[in-house]
């Protein structure tokens, strides 16, 4: 089976408990992975054949190919 890997973002923490949570493809989108970041911490993360989506719980700010998002509490 080949990978159809996508972009990748990037996500860094504003404030201590930031939470990224990937969501599945497919018929019943489900959380399927959590990382909980601290101040200042980087992710760098990649949209894969499981992965469709992404919630991000926090403050943080998030930076891909289409630009930059800085969420607001």
């Amino acid at each position: 089976m080949e990978e159809k890997n996508g972009d990748y973002f990037v996500v860094k923490a504003k404030d201590n408990g930031v939470h990224v949570i990937g969501l599945t493809r497919g018929q019943d989108t489900r959380f399927h992975h959590t990382e909980k970041l601290d101040k200042g911490e980087v992710l760098i993360a990649q949209f894969t054949d499981h992965t469709s989506a992404v919630k991000i719980r926090g403050k943080a700010v998030i930076m891909t190919k289409y630009g930059t998002i800085d969420t607001e509490e």
